[in-house]
């Protein structure tokens, strides 16, 4: 471990690499790329949320000058999916969302475009619709797809033959019966939430270009190339060698929304068709709304088992998850959901149940935290309700039976490493003085917690290049998406070769050049391309030892890099820069090419897509105080207190940085954002009508890491900002209730929600 270990970069905050550029308004992100002779896309979208399409005819719109192509999902016998390929370029046969894409057009501009979608006639046969997740998976429910059966997804993927239910995921530990028949007690709570947007600054965009041979192009903000690239080349039926994604430098926000095909299934679809140019599809915030994807809404059902002293003995989940019109994420973001929905508690009887359903509602799939919002939303607020009954402080309930190290977790079977949650439950309590703090009239604290895996087994390659003048360019396929993870790769790679900071840059990802990486998801760069750029530098490190140990007639283990210069250890009057070494050893000059690939190692049996064991858990608590206004409603947040494990901070103000972030997204979760639906149209698709915590609304916070080192994470590293906003709900929740005695079960807690409850409790109901 590296606690006592002295580093030059890591552990230190200097300024992000992108900031110069986005602080001067010189960034370069997608809609800023012009490439010559380009043409403009627009998609024409359903207004049914479940139809038959009988009829489209272009004839009109092809005719308007400055029109140079329109397509339509007949003319495209491709589907696509990461792992269940099962969502058309655009819709075939029929749609089954509103919003979804019916046929798209090229031209010469956006105006001439837009104009063109307006002259294209569709006829359609209105089917019925389901927009419940719980009605959806019913027996004899409407199939919104009657072809799921012939799909061909991963292995991870269990469809339920008949019915809309597309994913079926199970745990079970223990003998639940049995646990439940020894509880002195049993608590069952019904908990919901809805959809969320991810709301990105920059909304989706891409620019495909296709030859005649089928060469394709593409140009775009999404979150992970080499996966793009799998996904284009599986549904076009042909080789990833013929498909190229280019980064933009710069991606404007994602938060899990910029991964899969949105702006990039349209653009291909219209480049398909009209080869040789560059053709451009920049979504417009109302498609953002209703064309992209959303967060899961959910209905979890949980039950729990406990003693009169409130030892936990059984816990049973089932949870129902709208995935929408379109597999997209969602199996995965099932499969997640499933391994935590029992929280980071160590209970001896576990049953677990989720059933991916199918609605016609817009595409969810990958979103911060990925499941773990929903299911911490539940068995945190449950676990306030247990102490509430049983007279319990919820902090002791808690730090009784959450993981640590050597516990075996109850959905993976796995043992437990790196565990830091029970620090950050104790410095959470210690911030907000938790058993000292006096709080005035209708003013009450809440704690919550929660686990999350990290995505499993994924592998991360590098190259790091040492450049003739002694300077270093990272190779990797990353993305910065404003995560900081350019700044974090390079203080890795700074720290590990011995060269200061400002000489080390990172190359804009480009599946040509760039070597493979899984995604730009789940925490997991850090950790995993840290890993790689760390085991690449080190051979490029050895690589220059071994070539100055020639040129300095000394043995390679004597010498050491610092500071860009090759050291003698036994006489430090041997310096030699590292340019001069590569001068001397190559002629006029050369350079080194460290590789470097990190894949977790595995248990046997378990190396394949997304296992069930985890190579280490996001983890993290936040503590709430608050006050109600018992006469309208309002719940005002005094002070936010987050604690996440981090194992090694590499860049500790990025780490804080990221906690700020979450806070601020979970803040919306819990309160603010909410789609507005009526027979599966959005209401509200604008910054206008969906509420948003903005800066005025954002209480104080105080972001505190937790460092519990992971033996195999790059310097102790584990990833941290993809679950900060994760308890914030719960802890909200657990608050409000310790103010006023209210248990709010359904997301987000509005003003009207607390009064009608209060008016409820008031009328003698207790909960």
């Amino acid at each position: 471990m590296n606690s006592n270990q002295s580093f030059i970069t890591v552990g230190k905050s200097p300024l992000r690499a992108d900031a110069r550029d986005k602080v001067r308004g010189k960034g370069i992100y997608i809609d800023d790329m012009r490439l010559p002779g380009m043409l403009y896309g627009k998609v024409l979208r359903s207004q049914y949320a479940h139809a038959r399409i009988l009829m489209i005819d272009t004839s009109e719109a092809e005719r308007l000058p400055g029109i140079i192509g329109i397509v339509t999902g007949e003319e495209l016998p491709f589907i696509h999916g990461e792992s269940f390929p099962d969502e058309p370029l655009l819709a075939r046969g029929k749609v089954r969302y509103m919003g979804e894409g019916v046929a798209a057009v090229a031209a010469v501009d956006e105006e001439t475009a837009e104009k063109a979608l307006g002259l294209i006639k569709v006829e359609y046969e209105e089917l019925p619709a389901l927009f419940d997740p719980v009605a959806a998976a019913a027996p004899g429910a409407v199939r919104i797809h009657e072809e799921m059966e012939s799909y061909k997804g991963k292995p991870l993927v269990r469809p339920v033959k008949g019915t809309n239910i597309l994913n079926h995921v199970q745990f079970e530990r223990g003998d639940v019966n049995q646990g439940f028949a020894q509880a002195d007690h049993i608590f069952e709570d019904t908990f919901t939430t809805p959809a969320q947007q991810h709301c990105s600054i920059e909304p989706h965009g891409s620019i495909c270009l296709i030859d005649k041979d089928d060469n394709i192009s593409l140009w775009t903000n999404n979150d992970s190339p080499y996966r793009c690239r799998i996904e284009i080349a599986d549904a076009l039926h042909i080789p990833m060698t013929k498909v190229r994604i280019i980064s933009a430098p710069y991606t404007g926000g994602n938060f899990g929304g910029k991964g899969g095909l949105k702006a990039e299934a349209c653009a291909i679809a219209l480049a398909w068709k009209i080869r040789n140019v560059p053709i451009k599809v920049l979504y417009t915030r109302e498609e953002e709304f209703c064309s992209s994807i959303i967060r899961h809404p959910s209905v979890i059902k949980i039950k729990t088992g406990v003693k009169n002293g409130g030892t936990i003995l059984a816990r049973e989940v089932t949870t129902y998850w709208a995935t929408g019109a379109y597999a997209e994420k969602g199996p995965t973001v099932s499969r997640f959901g499933g391994i935590s929905s029992a929280g980071p508690y160590n209970i001896p009887n576990v049953k677990i149940n989720g059933y991916l359903v199918y609605t016609n509602t817009p595409v969810a799939g990958a979103m911060r935290g990925y499941s773990g919002p929903q299911t911490s939303w539940a068995y945190e607020s449950q676990m306030d309700i247990i102490a509430a009954k049983l007279g319990l402080d919820p902090l002791e309930l808690r730090l009784r039976h959450v993981y640590q190290d050597g516990d075996i977790h109850t959905a993976t079977g796995q043992i437990i490493h790196a565990e830091g949650l029970k620090k950050c439950l104790e410095e959470v309590a210690v911030r907000m003085e938790w058993q000292g703090k006096t709080l005035g009239p209708n003013q009450g604290r809440g704690i919550a917690c929660m686990e999350r895996a990290v995505k499993t087994p994924f592998g991360s390659a590098a190259f790091v290049k040492v450049n003739e003048d002694g300077t270093v360019d990272i190779l990797s396929s990353t993305t910065e998406v404003g995560q900081g993870s350019e700044t974090i790769l390079r203080q890795i790679v700074a720290e590990e070769l011995g060269v200061p900071l400002n000489a080390v840059r990172k190359a804009t990802p480009d599946t040509a050049y760039t070597p493979y990486d899984a995604s730009t998801t789940s925490s997991r760069s850090t950790f995993h391309m840290g890993n790689a750029v760390k085991i690449a530098a080190a051979d490029a490190r050895q690589q220059i030892l071994q070539l100055a140990g020639k040129l300095l007639s000394t043995d390679p283990v004597n010498l050491t890099l610092a500071d860009g210069k090759v050291l003698d250890k036994e006489n430090p009057v041997k310096v030699m820069p590292i340019a001069a070494v590569l001068g001397q050893s190559y002629g006029s000059s050369g350079t080194v090419l460290g590789r470097g690939y990190y894949f977790p190692e595995m248990p046997e049996g378990q190396e394949t897509y997304f296992s069930s064991q985890v190579v280490f858990w996001l983890l993290g608590a936040h503590g709430i105080e608050v006050e109600v206004n018992r006469r309208t409603g309002e719940v005002k947040i005094l002070k936010v207190y987050a604690a996440h494990d981090a194992g090694k901070a590499i860049h500790p103000d990025n780490v804080k940085g990221q906690i700020l972030g979450g806070i601020s997204m979970g803040l919306g979760y819990a309160a603010y954002e909410n789609y507005e639906f009526k027979e599966g149209n959005v209401l509200n698709p604008s910054f206008l009508s969906y509420k948003l915590p903005t800066a005025v609304d954002m209480p104080g916070v105080v972001p505190v890491i937790v460092e519990q080192e992971h033996q195999d994470g790059p310097y102790g590293a584990k990833g941290v900002g993809e679950t900060t906003n994760v308890p914030l709900p719960p802890a909200l929740a657990n608050a409000i209730y310790n103010a006023v005695g209210i248990r709010i079960k359904s997301l987000p807690i509005t003003p009207d929600k607390v009064l009608a409850a209060m008016q409820e409790r008031g009328e003698g109901e207790s909960q």
